[in-house]
Protein backbone atom coordinates (compact mmCIF):
# COMPACT_ATOMS: atom_id res chain seq x y z
CA UNK A 1 0.00 0.00 0.00
CA UNK A 2 1.26 3.49 -0.84
CA UNK A 3 2.47 5.92 1.78
CA UNK A 4 0.65 9.11 2.76
CA UNK A 5 1.08 12.28 0.74
CA UNK A 6 2.13 15.77 1.67
CA UNK A 7 -0.42 18.55 2.15
CA UNK A 8 -2.40 19.00 -1.08
CA UNK A 9 -1.95 22.12 -3.21
CA UNK A 10 -4.25 25.12 -2.86
CA UNK A 11 -7.33 24.94 -5.09
CA UNK A 12 -10.03 27.40 -6.14
CA UNK A 13 -13.53 27.21 -4.65
CA UNK A 14 -14.85 25.79 -7.94
CA UNK A 15 -12.16 23.14 -8.07
CA UNK A 16 -12.69 22.38 -4.38
CA UNK A 17 -16.38 21.71 -5.06
CA UNK A 18 -15.46 19.46 -7.98
CA UNK A 19 -12.93 17.58 -5.88
CA UNK A 20 -15.49 17.11 -3.11
CA UNK A 21 -17.86 15.46 -5.60
CA UNK A 22 -15.07 13.20 -6.89
CA UNK A 23 -14.04 12.17 -3.39
CA UNK A 24 -17.65 11.53 -2.42
CA UNK A 25 -18.03 9.18 -5.38
CA UNK A 26 -14.79 7.36 -4.58
CA UNK A 27 -15.78 6.92 -0.95
CA UNK A 28 -19.31 5.74 -1.77
CA UNK A 29 -20.37 2.34 -0.47
CA UNK A 30 -20.96 -0.31 -1.64
CA UNK A 31 -19.93 0.98 -5.10
CA UNK A 32 -17.20 3.53 -5.79
CA UNK A 33 -17.97 5.75 -8.80
CA UNK A 34 -16.42 8.39 -11.04
CA UNK A 35 -18.40 10.63 -13.38
CA UNK A 36 -17.79 9.59 -17.01
CA UNK A 37 -16.99 13.18 -17.99
CA UNK A 38 -13.52 12.64 -16.51
CA UNK A 39 -12.81 10.11 -19.25
CA UNK A 40 -12.66 12.99 -21.74
CA UNK A 41 -9.55 15.05 -21.38
CA UNK A 42 -7.54 15.58 -24.59
CA UNK A 43 -5.94 12.12 -24.34
CA UNK A 44 -9.26 10.48 -23.53
CA UNK A 45 -10.90 12.15 -26.52
CA UNK A 46 -8.11 10.87 -28.78
CA UNK A 47 -8.53 7.36 -27.42
CA UNK A 48 -12.28 7.49 -27.95
CA UNK A 49 -11.68 8.47 -31.57
CA UNK A 50 -9.56 5.31 -31.88
CA UNK A 51 -12.33 3.23 -30.30
CA UNK A 52 -14.76 4.53 -32.92
CA UNK A 53 -12.51 3.11 -35.64
CA UNK A 54 -12.40 -0.41 -34.16
CA UNK A 55 -14.10 -3.22 -36.06
CA UNK A 56 -15.92 -4.41 -32.93
CA UNK A 57 -17.27 -0.97 -32.06
CA UNK A 58 -20.39 -0.94 -34.23
CA UNK A 59 -22.20 2.22 -32.90
CA UNK A 60 -20.10 4.79 -34.76
CA UNK A 61 -20.03 3.19 -38.18
CA UNK A 62 -23.70 2.19 -37.91
CA UNK A 63 -24.83 5.68 -36.95
CA UNK A 64 -22.75 7.23 -39.73
CA UNK A 65 -24.41 4.85 -42.16
CA UNK A 66 -27.85 5.98 -40.97
CA UNK A 67 -26.86 9.65 -41.33
CA UNK A 68 -25.41 9.02 -44.80
CA UNK A 69 -28.70 7.49 -45.85
CA UNK A 70 -31.16 9.83 -44.16
CA UNK A 71 -29.42 13.22 -43.73
CA UNK A 72 -31.30 14.73 -46.72
CA UNK A 73 -34.59 13.68 -45.13
CA UNK A 74 -33.52 15.09 -41.76
CA UNK A 75 -32.53 18.37 -43.42
CA UNK A 76 -35.82 18.61 -45.29
CA UNK A 77 -37.80 18.18 -42.07
CA UNK A 78 -35.72 20.75 -40.16
CA UNK A 79 -35.91 23.39 -42.91
CA UNK A 80 -33.56 26.11 -44.10
CA UNK A 81 -31.52 28.56 -42.04
CA UNK A 82 -31.00 26.27 -39.05
CA UNK A 83 -28.47 26.83 -36.28
CA UNK A 84 -27.01 23.43 -35.35
CA UNK A 85 -25.73 22.90 -31.80
CA UNK A 86 -23.66 19.76 -31.23
CA UNK A 87 -23.42 18.63 -27.62
CA UNK A 88 -20.29 16.63 -26.79
CA UNK A 89 -18.80 17.51 -30.14
CA UNK A 90 -15.61 15.42 -29.89
CA UNK A 91 -14.00 15.45 -33.35
CA UNK A 92 -17.29 16.54 -34.99
CA UNK A 93 -17.12 13.89 -37.71
CA UNK A 94 -20.84 13.16 -37.82
CA UNK A 95 -22.02 16.78 -37.99
CA UNK A 96 -20.48 16.98 -41.44
CA UNK A 97 -23.24 14.65 -42.65
CA UNK A 98 -25.81 17.23 -41.59
CA UNK A 99 -23.87 20.21 -42.92
CA UNK A 100 -23.59 18.56 -46.33
CA UNK A 101 -27.38 18.12 -46.41
CA UNK A 102 -28.79 21.23 -44.66
CA UNK A 103 -29.73 24.23 -46.79
CA UNK A 104 -28.14 27.57 -45.84
CA UNK A 105 -27.43 26.73 -42.18
CA UNK A 106 -27.15 29.82 -40.00
CA UNK A 107 -24.15 28.42 -38.16
CA UNK A 108 -22.75 25.70 -35.94
CA UNK A 109 -22.04 25.71 -32.22
CA UNK A 110 -19.74 22.95 -30.97
CA UNK A 111 -19.93 22.26 -27.24
CA UNK A 112 -17.55 19.98 -25.33
CA UNK A 113 -15.64 19.69 -22.07
CA UNK A 114 -12.13 19.15 -23.50
CA UNK A 115 -11.00 22.60 -24.65
CA UNK A 116 -7.91 21.50 -26.59
CA UNK A 117 -9.80 18.83 -28.54
CA UNK A 118 -12.77 21.18 -29.06
CA UNK A 119 -10.74 24.04 -30.50
CA UNK A 120 -8.91 21.72 -32.88
CA UNK A 121 -12.24 20.31 -34.09
CA UNK A 122 -13.70 23.80 -34.55
CA UNK A 123 -10.70 24.94 -36.60
CA UNK A 124 -10.94 21.90 -38.87
CA UNK A 125 -14.67 22.35 -39.37
CA UNK A 126 -14.34 26.07 -40.10
CA UNK A 127 -11.66 25.32 -42.67
CA UNK A 128 -13.86 22.78 -44.43
CA UNK A 129 -17.01 24.94 -44.35
CA UNK A 130 -15.77 28.53 -44.78
CA UNK A 131 -19.26 29.85 -45.56
CA UNK A 132 -20.77 28.57 -42.32
CA UNK A 133 -20.02 30.41 -39.04
CA UNK A 134 -18.49 27.94 -36.55
CA UNK A 135 -18.56 28.73 -32.84
CA UNK A 136 -17.19 26.70 -29.93
CA UNK A 137 -18.25 26.63 -26.29
CA UNK A 138 -16.07 24.81 -23.77
CA UNK A 139 -18.54 23.68 -21.12
CA UNK A 140 -19.66 20.72 -19.09
CA UNK A 141 -22.91 20.03 -20.93
CA UNK A 142 -23.96 17.54 -18.22
CA UNK A 143 -24.54 20.57 -15.97
CA UNK A 144 -26.83 23.56 -16.65
CA UNK A 145 -25.50 25.35 -19.73
CA UNK A 146 -26.22 28.41 -21.84
CA UNK A 147 -26.29 28.38 -25.64
CA UNK A 148 -25.15 31.61 -27.35
CA UNK A 149 -27.97 33.63 -28.91
CA UNK A 150 -27.48 33.57 -32.68
CA UNK A 151 -30.18 34.58 -35.15
CA UNK A 152 -31.61 31.60 -36.98
CA UNK A 153 -34.94 30.43 -38.39
CA UNK A 154 -34.78 27.37 -36.16
CA UNK A 155 -32.41 25.66 -33.77
CA UNK A 156 -31.40 22.03 -34.15
CA UNK A 157 -29.65 20.19 -31.35
CA UNK A 158 -27.37 17.33 -32.37
CA UNK A 159 -26.36 14.65 -29.88
CA UNK A 160 -24.98 11.60 -31.69
CA UNK A 161 -23.15 8.51 -30.49
CA UNK A 162 -25.74 7.26 -27.98
CA UNK A 163 -23.99 9.38 -25.34
CA UNK A 164 -27.47 9.80 -23.87
CA UNK A 165 -27.00 6.22 -22.66
CA UNK A 166 -24.26 7.38 -20.27
CA UNK A 167 -26.88 9.18 -18.16
CA UNK A 168 -29.01 7.60 -15.49
CA UNK A 169 -32.67 7.66 -16.66
CA UNK A 170 -33.67 10.65 -14.50
CA UNK A 171 -30.49 12.49 -15.51
CA UNK A 172 -31.25 11.78 -19.17
CA UNK A 173 -34.67 13.40 -18.82
CA UNK A 174 -33.19 16.45 -17.06
CA UNK A 175 -30.51 16.82 -19.73
CA UNK A 176 -33.02 16.56 -22.57
CA UNK A 177 -35.21 19.16 -20.86
CA UNK A 178 -32.26 21.58 -20.94
CA UNK A 179 -31.87 20.92 -24.66
CA UNK A 180 -35.63 21.39 -25.12
CA UNK A 181 -35.35 24.84 -23.54
CA UNK A 182 -32.37 25.65 -25.77
CA UNK A 183 -34.03 24.65 -29.07
CA UNK A 184 -37.48 26.00 -28.23
CA UNK A 185 -39.86 24.77 -30.91
CA UNK A 186 -36.91 23.50 -32.96
CA UNK A 187 -35.50 20.00 -33.19
CA UNK A 188 -33.09 17.52 -31.68
CA UNK A 189 -31.32 14.89 -33.79
CA UNK A 190 -30.11 12.24 -31.37
CA UNK A 191 -28.58 8.78 -31.68
CA UNK A 192 -29.45 5.95 -29.29
CA UNK A 193 -28.05 2.44 -29.22
CA UNK A 194 -30.53 -0.44 -29.18
CA UNK A 195 -30.75 -3.60 -27.09
CA UNK A 196 -29.12 -6.57 -28.80
CA UNK A 197 -27.05 -9.74 -28.39
CA UNK A 198 -24.97 -9.49 -25.22
CA UNK A 199 -21.83 -10.97 -26.80
CA UNK A 200 -21.85 -8.24 -29.44
CA UNK A 201 -22.26 -5.58 -26.78
CA UNK A 202 -19.42 -6.86 -24.63
CA UNK A 203 -17.06 -7.17 -27.61
CA UNK A 204 -17.71 -3.50 -28.41
CA UNK A 205 -16.75 -2.39 -24.89
CA UNK A 206 -13.82 -4.74 -24.27
CA UNK A 207 -11.95 -4.92 -27.58
CA UNK A 208 -9.10 -7.34 -28.22
CA UNK A 209 -6.75 -4.47 -29.10
CA UNK A 210 -7.07 -3.04 -25.57
CA UNK A 211 -7.99 0.48 -26.69
CA UNK A 212 -11.11 0.62 -24.50
CA UNK A 213 -9.06 -0.58 -21.53
CA UNK A 214 -6.55 2.22 -22.14
CA UNK A 215 -9.42 4.70 -22.47
CA UNK A 216 -10.94 3.58 -19.17
CA UNK A 217 -7.62 3.67 -17.29
CA UNK A 218 -6.96 7.14 -18.69
CA UNK A 219 -9.55 8.51 -16.25
CA UNK A 220 -7.07 7.86 -13.42
CA UNK A 221 -4.20 9.48 -15.33
CA UNK A 222 -6.48 12.49 -15.91
CA UNK A 223 -7.21 12.78 -12.18
CA UNK A 224 -3.50 12.43 -11.39
CA UNK A 225 -2.56 15.26 -13.75
CA UNK A 226 -5.45 17.62 -13.08
CA UNK A 227 -5.93 17.16 -9.34
CA UNK A 228 -2.45 16.05 -8.19
CA UNK A 229 -3.73 12.58 -7.29
CA UNK A 230 -1.55 9.47 -7.11
CA UNK A 231 -3.55 6.59 -8.58
CA UNK A 232 -1.32 3.71 -9.69
CA UNK A 233 -2.57 2.85 -13.19
CA UNK A 234 -0.79 -0.52 -13.02
CA UNK A 235 -2.88 -1.36 -9.98
CA UNK A 236 -6.21 -1.34 -11.88
CA UNK A 237 -7.69 -3.36 -14.73
CA UNK A 238 -10.54 -2.61 -17.15
CA UNK A 239 -13.73 -4.67 -17.01
CA UNK A 240 -16.94 -4.37 -19.05
CA UNK A 241 -20.07 -6.15 -17.79
CA UNK A 242 -23.70 -6.35 -18.93
CA UNK A 243 -26.25 -5.39 -16.26
CA UNK A 244 -29.41 -7.19 -17.35
CA UNK A 245 -31.64 -5.60 -14.70
CA UNK A 246 -30.74 -2.04 -15.71
CA UNK A 247 -30.28 -2.74 -19.43
CA UNK A 248 -26.77 -1.35 -19.69
CA UNK A 249 -23.12 -2.11 -20.26
CA UNK A 250 -21.02 -0.95 -17.32
CA UNK A 251 -17.32 -0.07 -17.40
CA UNK A 252 -15.38 -0.66 -14.20
CA UNK A 253 -11.79 -0.34 -13.05
CA UNK A 254 -10.88 -3.30 -10.84
CA UNK A 255 -8.29 -2.89 -8.08
CA UNK A 256 -5.69 -5.63 -8.51
CA UNK A 257 -4.58 -5.51 -4.85
CA UNK A 258 -5.29 -3.77 -1.59
CA UNK A 259 -4.05 -0.22 -2.05
CA UNK A 260 -4.61 3.45 -1.30
CA UNK A 261 -4.79 6.51 -3.51
CA UNK A 262 -4.89 10.16 -2.53
CA UNK A 263 -6.84 13.01 -4.08
CA UNK A 264 -8.01 16.38 -2.76
CA UNK A 265 -6.57 15.68 0.70
CA UNK A 266 -8.53 12.43 1.00
CA UNK A 267 -7.14 8.92 1.28
CA UNK A 268 -9.12 6.34 -0.72
CA UNK A 269 -8.78 2.70 0.31
CA UNK A 270 -9.31 -0.13 -2.17
CA UNK A 271 -9.69 -3.80 -1.36
CA UNK A 272 -8.37 -6.31 -3.87
CA UNK A 273 -11.13 -6.86 -6.44
CA UNK A 274 -13.04 -3.69 -5.50
CA UNK A 275 -14.15 -1.63 -8.48
CA UNK A 276 -14.72 1.97 -9.57
CA UNK A 277 -17.78 2.26 -11.81
CA UNK A 278 -16.65 4.75 -14.47
CA UNK A 279 -19.37 4.65 -17.13
CA UNK A 280 -22.76 3.17 -18.00
CA UNK A 281 -24.05 2.75 -21.54
CA UNK A 282 -27.80 2.17 -21.45
CA UNK A 283 -29.41 0.46 -24.44
CA UNK A 284 -32.95 1.32 -25.53
CA UNK A 285 -35.90 -0.11 -27.35
CA UNK A 286 -37.65 2.48 -29.53
CA UNK A 287 -40.55 2.62 -27.07
CA UNK A 288 -38.09 3.11 -24.17
CA UNK A 289 -36.50 6.09 -25.84
CA UNK A 290 -39.76 7.66 -26.98
CA UNK A 291 -40.94 7.58 -23.38
CA UNK A 292 -37.79 9.36 -22.15
CA UNK A 293 -38.09 11.99 -24.89
CA UNK A 294 -41.74 12.66 -24.10
CA UNK A 295 -40.93 13.04 -20.38
CA UNK A 296 -38.47 15.78 -21.37
CA UNK A 297 -41.04 17.70 -23.45
CA UNK A 298 -40.20 16.39 -26.93
CA UNK A 299 -42.37 14.61 -29.44
CA UNK A 300 -40.87 11.98 -31.73
CA UNK A 301 -41.17 13.12 -35.33
CA UNK A 302 -39.26 10.28 -36.99
CA UNK A 303 -37.02 7.28 -36.21
CA UNK A 304 -34.41 5.91 -38.63
CA UNK A 305 -32.55 2.62 -38.10
CA UNK A 306 -30.01 0.46 -39.91
CA UNK A 307 -31.01 -2.76 -41.63
CA UNK A 308 -29.78 -4.89 -38.69
CA UNK A 309 -31.72 -2.77 -36.17
CA UNK A 310 -28.57 -2.16 -34.15
CA UNK A 311 -28.92 1.60 -33.70
CA UNK A 312 -31.50 4.35 -34.19
CA UNK A 313 -31.41 8.08 -34.95
CA UNK A 314 -34.40 10.07 -33.70
CA UNK A 315 -35.75 13.40 -34.83
CA UNK A 316 -37.42 15.02 -31.82
CA UNK A 317 -39.51 18.21 -31.96
CA UNK A 318 -39.51 20.71 -29.13
CA UNK A 319 -42.56 22.56 -27.93
CA UNK A 320 -41.13 25.27 -25.68
CA UNK A 321 -40.63 28.89 -26.59
CA UNK A 322 -37.02 30.07 -26.54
Amino acid sequence: MSSSRSTPRTVSSTEASELAAIVSGLQASPQKTLHPKYLYDARGSELFDRICELEAYYPTKTEIGILDRYAPEIAAKCGTGALIVEYGAGSSIKIRKLLDAFVEPAGVILMDISEEHLEAAARRLAGEYPDIPVHSVCADYTSPFAVPKIDAKTRVGFFPGSTIGNFEPDEAVSFLRRIARAVGDGYLVIGADRKKDIARLQAAYDDDEGVTAEFNLNVLRHLNERFDADFDLDGFEHRAVWNEELGRIEMHLVSQREQRAHIGGASIHFNAGETIHTESSHKFSIDDFRSIAESAGFTTEEVWSDDEQLFSVYLLRGALSS
